[in-house]
């Protein structure tokens, strides 16, 4: 194995569950358009709501590339159709992105990324919307990528290779850890990278992330078990500003 200079992360189901925030979130906007649109609640529900978002993402699959656009167009349809004034619907994203980082994080995160961040280049590549500023990580990260900043999400190499190249590292001296096995061991791997599968024994992985075909570098449970991955398999190069 080459000598690895950076350790990317998936970050929704890898660094915080994000189910519970998501059905958090919605509930709090809707409270919100209760109060603020209630011909909106008369016609809709959260689950007709997230219904007509899974149909607008099949007709308009660009907004796999941006959440909060596929979110915007369904309030937006939801206050026309309820004859509401469109206007607020910039309100309403304000109410939802904020209730969406308010994540609880998993116990190893904060010790293992303080830790990681002094010994190796350290980011995040995600096809969410998670506002690591806001969270309270974005300090942690020597570089994060978004897709809706790219215009590219996983699986598709051209998003691992932007984070690489924003780095000045070769595919192969990068290591990714996500929860997706399509998403993000095979899309990392095809993308030349070192691949872990991130596999949280708290969350229901479901069918989808059962492929027998993915190799992944290591399967981890916790960042510990990563962090002991890197130890005994891989050959850290420090960032530069701890090089020197």
């Amino acid at each position: 194995m080459h000598p690895i200079k950076a350790v990317f992360f998936d970050l929704d189901d890898t660094l915080w569950p994000i189910a519970p925030v998501i059905q958090r979130a919605e509930a709090i906007l809707f409270e919100w358009l209760a109060q603020n649109t209630p011909n909106v609640v008369k016609q809709f529900t959260i689950e007709s709501l997230r219904e007509r978002r899974k149909v607008l993402l099949q007709e308009n699959p660009h907004y796999h590339l941006d959440l909060r656009l596929l979110r915007h167009a369904g309030l937006t349809e939801a206050l026309m159709l309820a004859n509401e004034d469109i206007r607020k619907v910039e309100h309403a994203m304000t109410v939802f992105s904020a209730a969406r980082n308010e994540v609880t994080l998993f116990d190893d995160v904060i010790p293992m990324l303080s830790q990681l961040r002094k010994r190796v280049t350290t980011g995040s590549i995600s096809n969410g919307v998670a506002d690591l500023k806001t969270i309270g990580l974005h300090h942690y990260f020597h570089l994060s990528i978004a897709a809706h900043q790219v215009g590219i999400a996983k699986p598709e190499p051209e998003i691992f290779h932007a984070a690489c190249n924003a780095l000045g590292i070769r595919p192969s001296e990068a290591v990714y850890i996500g929860d997706d096995l399509l998403v993000d061991v095979e899309g990392a791997q095809k993308a030349g990278l070192h691949a872990i599968w991130m596999k949280r024994p708290d969350l229901d992985i479901g069918a989808a992330n059962i492929h027998s075909h993915i190799r992944p570098d290591a399967i981890c449970t916790t960042l510990y078990e990563l962090d002991h991955w890197l130890n005994n398999c891989a050959i850290l190069l420090a960032p530069p500003e701890m090089a020197r």
